[in-house]
């Protein structure tokens, strides 16, 4: 399937784009392609569209299930008894509903981690979108369970060729105070040794690091580094309570870190210090956490928070400015996740959005990065492409009604 894109709005000019098997082919002034798809791209402007580097997809069935509680109080009280009673279907038309939402505000990718994955995985496929599913791994410390545990991953992996490229699976220990150093470590060698990326919980709160002192004689980083989990294949997921040799630590394996400024304000987590963290060169993207935490699964909420939390924090409000932020939602994100994505240019896959410049959240035009992180809304975005297929246009996504339908079943059966 070809699309070619007229006369639309990209950067400072009015140029055609046309996308062949997955990619921008040609961006050019008159681009003379035969297309099976024309779009009249006049209204609109183009751009990247957005990766969630960290999402709990299916939990947009508990969205507002447990509101206004400590992160660990939540965890134990709430959130993980009712899950106890999940099946696979759950997670299946939870995640469809959180595909939608993603869709809806121009997110093409999402780096999932929860329980049942292959319900997610088969929602992402359907859906077409690119996703990361992750299994989630937890022994409750036990070193006994490892191995079971390990074996149930290794039935997990074993169904990864049923899916196409764009649906990867990857290693999730949830946090070190809930899997084992011995589940860490094996984590760690197999997915080096698969080639799979690792997608972790850490220094999430105060607590955590106390307790992190208190069991293993070192704070959250400094325990993973003793052990050889880091690298350039984890997803540190919060980092909100790290010092300057975390830090430095972070650096120098080449982690990437997933900030989730909505979930750890309404957690009251802590400060994440985005100025030291820019500073210290660690790749830095952002995700939305889950829509029981979060609890919207929009990656334009997550911008603007982002960079007013970060000025808010740093008392300095050239910190944190809009194209930055854009960029760690774009470009960013899709490089961490090893993507050849992220911008609009020739030879990249082709994932983007149009957004309509005469939607009052983008008025007046002329900022259009600052008014995408700091006024823009959904119903801005009228067309979303991923990998080079068309998942909505004029706002509408096939089958939203049945999705939707679907999820609030599948909440009334969970709960009930």
């Amino acid at each position: 399937m070809s699309i070619l894109i007229k006369q639309v709005l990209l950067g400072e000019q009015r140029l055609d784009v046309h996308i062949e098997d997955e990619h921008f082919t040609r961006i050019a002034p008159c681009v003379d392609i035969v297309a099976d798809t024309v779009i009249d791209g006049t209204p609109f402007a183009i751009l990247p569209a957005f990766y969630n580097m960290h999402t709990h997809a299916p939990m947009t069935l508990l969205r507002s299930y447990a509101d206004d509680i400590e992160l660990h109080t939540w965890l134990s009280e709430y959130i993980w008894p009712v899950e106890k009673k999940i099946r696979e279907e759950h997670v299946y038309h939870g995640t469809r509903l959180a595909v939608l939402e993603m869709i809806k505000s121009g997110t093409v990718y999402f780096n999932d981690m929860y329980w049942l994955s292959l319900g997610a995985a088969r929602a992402a496929m359907e859906m077409g979108m690119r996703a990361d599913i992750t299994l989630l791994l937890i022994d409750a410390g036990d070193p006994g369970k490892s191995d079971e545990l390990l074996k149930s991953a290794d039935d997990f992996f074993s169904h990864e060729a049923e899916y196409p490229d764009r649906i990867r699976f990857t290693y999730g220990p949830h946090a070190i105070y809930t899997v084992s150093e011995k589940t860490m470590r094996k984590c760690a060698e197999r997915a080096r040794k698969e080639g799979r990326r690792i997608h972790i919980h850490i220094s999430e709160t105060q607590t955590e690091v106390e307790q992190a002192i208190k069991n293993f004689g070192k704070r959250p980083i400094e325990y993973l580094d003793s052990i050889g989990f880091l690298g350039p294949d984890v997803t540190a997921v919060h980092c909100i309570h790290l010092n300057d040799k975390e830090r430095s630590i972070l650096r120098e394996r080449g982690v990437v870190i997933a900030h989730c400024p909505t979930s750890n304000m309404k957690l009251s987590s802590g400060h994440f210090d985005y100025a030291a963290i820019r500073a210290s060169g660690i790749p830095l993207t952002l995700g939305t956490d889950g829509a029981s935490s979060n609890n919207s699964l929009s990656m334009l909420s997550e911008m603007k928070f982002a960079s007013l939390w970060a000025k808010a924090c740093s008392t300095d409000p050239t910190t944190a400015p809009a194209q930055e932020i854009f960029d760690l939602a774009t470009v960013h994100g899709a490089r961490a996740a090893g993507l050849n994505a992220g911008s609009v240019e020739e030879g990249m896959l082709a994932d983007c959005m149009l957004v309509r410049l005469e939607h009052p959240s983008l008025i007046p035009s002329g900022h259009l990065i600052s008014n995408m992180v700091y006024s823009a809304t959904p119903e801005c975005i009228d067309t979303v492409i991923c990998n080079g297929k068309i998942l909505m246009r004029d706002r509408v996504i096939p089958g939203e009604a049945d999705i939707i339908y679907a999820a609030q079943e599948a909440y009334r059966d969970l709960i009930k």
